[in-house]
């Protein structure tokens, strides 16, 4: 069966990146890849919504402007060096919001996993993640998404650091991306956890318990931190180890705003060549 992959792109930099890492990814794999591009809408601007009405002379414009670009994206992964028989590509063009374009494309095509840029065109240096990053981070939750930085090595990852409190709820249908890619790129997984106090209580090592259980099968260490922010555990561990992925559970919504968007994240943050993967708690 072939996997299926959604790949959002605003025709920037970063969002090619993305492209190239989830080609050499998954290389060797039977995959289509489905070219999303999102010709944007502000619901809060009368003559942008009057402008994207379809047979407006505007609308128009940016179809043709967004199947053209899309076009020449998968030329280039087609019949260019990249090329790979094992892959297949489908364009995509959608005049909408990003978030509600990705949502309902992961839906209607069974999207098993979206591999995007960390941000678009504008590029900000004033945020780790641009809008529509975050907000398909946090509110996609039917499928993982990689988030890939400019920055980001095109190697495959070696090193998958999963950070956990070990009061997630574990599940094989979750986990299963992280193993997967465990095991294709031959990675080691190094769970991570930040003691709050002396020592992991009953649920927790009950919770540590179960994902050996999961890890069984792939090569797999604990390590823990103490006395640190758990942003700062992260970029410590990260920058010290030279990791080559961060993997997360979402367990709520909350979860990005508080850690990801701060500056002491350096691991992940502008400058990083590190890729994060978010799964998430199906409970929540």
């Amino acid at each position: 069966m072939k996997r299926r992959i959604l790949l959002p792109t605003d025709f920037s930099l970063n969002a090619k990146q993305a492209i190239d890492y989830a080609i050499e990814l998954y290389k060797d794999e039977l995959c289509i890849f489905y070219l999303l591009n999102v010709f944007f809408i502000d619901s809060n601007n009368i003559e942008s919504l009057m402008n994207m009405e379809p047979g407006n002379a505007f609308y128009k414009t940016s179809k043709a402007e967004s199947k053209s670009g899309l076009d020449k994206v998968m030329s280039t992964y087609v019949f260019g060096e990249k090329g790979n028989p094992k892959h297949s590509f489908q364009t995509i063009s959608i005049c909408s919001h990003p978030l509600d374009a990705i949502t309902k494309v992961v839906e209607e095509k069974d999207i098993e996993l979206i591999v995007m840029g960390t941000r678009g065109e504008t590029n900000s240096r004033s945020k780790i993640y641009g809008s529509t990053a975050l907000s398909v981070m946090e509110k996609v939750r039917t499928c993982p998404v990689l988030v890939v930085p400019q920055l980001a090595k095109l190697d495959l990852p070696k090193e998958i650091v999963f950070p956990t409190s070990y009061k997630s709820h574990f599940k094989g249908t979750n986990l299963k991306y992280i193993i997967d890619i465990a095991k294709r790129c031959d990675a080691s997984i190094k769970v991570l956890h930040i003691l709050e106090e002396d020592a992991l209580n009953t649920q927790q090592l009950a919770k540590k318990k179960q994902l050996k259980d999961y890890l069984y099968d792939v090569n797999y260490s604990f390590h823990f931190l103490r006395n640190i922010s758990v942003p700062a555990a992260i970029n410590c561990f990260v920058e010290s180890r030279e990791s080559d992925m961060v993997a997360f559970i979402n367990k709520k919504h909350s979860f990005f705003a508080s850690i990801i968007n701060q500056p002491l994240v350096k691991g992940i943050a502008y400058d990083s060549r590190v890729p994060i993967l978010v799964m998430h708690d199906a409970r929540h």
